[in-house]
């Protein structure tokens, strides 16, 4: 990410440097959004979706040697073969929950809890699982430490989902499966969308949505390529 120089940089507090490579992320996110629209049917991505991702301090989710760092337009390592995933890619992902202030989501893969960060401020619950004990414990420590009070993340195989909280208003996974997990799809409420990325490794994968219609019927949509790390557990 280019980030544009400012009238009064050199002098700037890191309060307004932050704010700025903020603003400029987000314009980034919208311009590429545009340019995804025929893939995506997504030209321009809701106020509340926008506004939820730039509030949220994606330099507290990741050990980013930089605020600047931080805002680049691109997945980052966060260790155990892990990544926290494109901003672009968190946006458009949850863009195509069609999130509501009641709905309760279950999230496959929290990585450093970043996504369910994002998606605290939209909705009323989230559940999420983590495969890697180490990475489940640090984001539920995370979350907590920085006032995620919506967000409950325990570690196990997410690909099995959460029977006792289901059925979920969106389900959104953030590893790729080499094919939508059954339980997943049954744990989905009716009206409710699924947003995973399918495919193998090195191999091409594609962003799939999963719609449940009011009686029960499922449809599949593929929206973008897209290159995730692979899902882990049973049915990775």
């Amino acid at each position: 990410m280019f980030r544009r120089k400012r009238k009064g940089d050199d002098g700037a507090s890191s309060e307004e440097r932050t704010q700025w490579v903020r603003e400029d992320l987000m314009r980034e996110i919208q311009i590429e959004a545009r340019e995804t629209a025929s893939l995506t049917g997504r030209p321009a991505f809701s106020d509340r979706v926008m506004q939820a991702l730039g509030k949220t301090p994606r330099e507290d989710f990741a050990g980013f040697s930089s605020v600047e760092g931080a805002y680049i337009n691109a997945p980052y390592a966060i260790g155990h073969g892990q990544t926290i995933s494109q901003p672009y890619i968190v946006a458009l992902m949850t863009e195509l929950l069609d999130t509501q202030s009641d709905h309760v989501i279950l999230e496959v893969g929290t990585g450093s809890g970043y996504q369910a960060a994002v998606l605290s401020r939209l909705v009323r619950r989230v559940y999420s699982i983590e495969v890697v004990p180490e990475l489940a414990a640090e984001a539920k420590e995370r979350l907590a430490r920085l006032g995620y009070a919506n967000v409950e993340v325990r570690h196990g195989d997410g690909a099995e989902g959460w029977p006792e909280h289901a059925p979920f208003d969106g389900i959104i996974v953030t590893a790729a499966a080499p094919e939508v997990p059954a339980p997943l799809v049954e744990q989905l409420k009716r009206g409710g969308r699924m947003i995973i990325p399918v495919g193998h490794p090195w191999m091409g994968q594609n962003l799939m949505l999963i719609e449940k219609d009011e009686t029960g019927k499922v449809r599949e949509r593929n929206v973008l390529p897209v290159a995730f790390v692979p899902l882990t557990g049973g049915r990775g």
